[in-house]
């Protein structure tokens, strides 16, 4: 099969690799301040390469952190649907750098199992989800022979997306009129595998709480008070280890009260994706085994279930030896995955209510639990939006929408904010795979993927035209 948008892409796939050649080199880590004039210059960068391709409507955005870039292309259509595209331009930390084979800001190709692979920080996540974007946009208006998209376009990529977007929400709120939107196009996920297109319909959303007990007002020596007064290193095992009840459901009061219930259509749709659970425990979980909630496949649990995880725990002595004592604190660190119609804000009263509950006399317990969050977002899989992005990827893979597969992210990520601000429906195209090492040394991204998600782009503004708008 072939279309005007593929031959175009398949001509032009240099472009594409020199883009991403030329912007992987820089080292937009935002979580390092001493890099914050290479974030920048990440955003400059962009700018000008979507100026290159023809944007006429090119800005940065200044944050009080890192900027984020904005472009428009209106549609000499009139009435013509406006998507918005959301990704970013920053990358993680590449610590542990001696386990990168490769360094990570020189982009290398390596021939792979499934073809020829990018590896550098950043990639896929999400400097090549982006950049695919620029060819898209190119294939799109040759295919159709128009000096403007079928739709209008506009695109906000931001500059800290991988240090939690802290100044995302006010930036929209800050530019809600230039944002207006029928649609917000996500392109900062991916598929199950090469050969099997997909789309993902929902991510999850995160809330996270520090608990502090403390015991007496100084650490005690451990022969002439242990076993008389409450230790609060003891105190906090036992209540970490009530977080889960013995069928693994998260035990604070109200947790699943909002919790949408997954419906058998979606369970249906969610057991179409093929999973090899022993190949997954293989991979980076290799020496665990698969647990959690009763009831559930693990790829539910992984996607479409809350989650409530310890991530650190700390008190006391930690030198060599050994010090004889009962420890004055203990600390530990909380994370809670949230799944659709549940609220972050109404965790922090729930772990309070939970510590409460479970503390023993003696020990006084601080919970201190972040305000915002990230709320949980999900695609309408109904939705005329939803029929257009199925019916452009089944063309980038060759196939009919029936055969696209439904995702549910387990990550969490700002698109629930869009939402919120915007007031505009969700639908996720990104061209990643469980295996491209996202956030890890060895970062790849398969050059197939980025190829046919070019194309899916350059469909997908012909397909998001048909849509009537609201």
């Amino acid at each position: 099969m072939t279309s005007p948008e593929r031959e175009y892409v398949r001509s032009h796939l240099d472009d594409l690799h020199a883009d991403l050649d030329a912007w992987l080199r820089i080292p937009s880590i935002s979580a390092d301040p001493a890099l914050a004039p290479e974030v920048a210059r990440s955003a400059e960068w962009l700018a000008e390469a979507l100026r290159r391709i023809g944007f006429p409507t090119v800005e940065i955005w200044p944050t009080p952190g890192a900027p984020a870039v904005y472009a428009e292309w209106p549609s000499a259509d009139p009435g013509a649907p406006v998507a918005l595209v959301y990704g970013h331009h920053d990358v993680q930390p590449v610590d542990p750098l001696e386990l990168w084979v490769h360094p990570p800001f020189e982009p290398t190709v390596v021939e792979g199992a499934d073809g020829p692979e990018l590896h550098a920080r950043g990639a896929i996540d999400d400097k090549g989800n982006v950049a695919m974007h620029l060819l898209g946009m190119r294939a799109h208006l040759a295919a159709t022979g128009r000096d403007t998209p079928a739709v209008t376009v506009k695109l906000l990529i931001e500059g800290e997306e991988e240090s939690g977007s802290p100044h995302f929400a006010d930036l929209l709120r800050e530019r809600r009129d230039r944002l207006d939107c029928d649609v917000v196009v996500v392109s900062d996920t991916g598929m199950a595998a090469p050969h099997l297109p997909s789309a993902v319909t929902s991510m999850r959303g995160l809330a996270d709480a520090e608990i502090t007990l403390r015991g007496p007002a100084v650490d005690l020596h451990s022969g002439s008070f242990g076993g008389a007064v409450p230790n609060p290193l003891h105190a906090l095992a036992e209540l970490l280890a009530s977080l889960h009840d013995d069928k693994g459901r998260v035990t604070l009061p109200g947790f699943y009260d909002k919790v949408r219930p997954l419906s058998d259509r979606e369970r249906e749709l969610m057991s179409r994706v093929p999973f090899d659970e022993a190949e997954w425990l293989a991979g980076p979980a290799a020496g665990s085994v698969a647990a959690g909630e009763a009831g559930f496949s693990t790829l539910e649990r992984l996607g479409a279930r809350p989650t409530g995880e310890v991530n650190g725990i700390w008190g006391g002595y930690q030198g060599p030896g050994h010090k004889t004592i009962i420890p004055a604190e203990a600390h530990a660190k909380l994370t809670f995955r949230l799944v659709a119609d549940q609220r972050p804000e109404d965790v922090a009263e729930q772990v309070k209510a939970w510590v409460e509950a479970n503390l023993p006399e003696g020990v006084e317990a601080e919970v201190h639990a972040p305000p915002g969050g990230v709320a949980p977002c999900a695609s309408d899989l109904d939705s005329p939006w939803m029929a257009a992005l199925l019916t452009a990827i089944a063309q980038a893979w060759d196939g009919a929408p029936d055969d696209v597969l439904f995702l549910k992210e387990g990550g969490s990520g700002p698109e629930a904010d869009l939402v919120e601000q915007l007031g505009a429906p969700l639908v996720f195209l990104g061209a990643g795979l469980p295996t491209d090492r996202i956030h890890s040394p060895n970062e790849r991204v398969l050059l197939s993927m980025l190829h046919r998600g070019a194309e899916a782009v350059a469909h997908l503004w012909r397909e998001l035209a048909g849509v009537r708008r609201g």
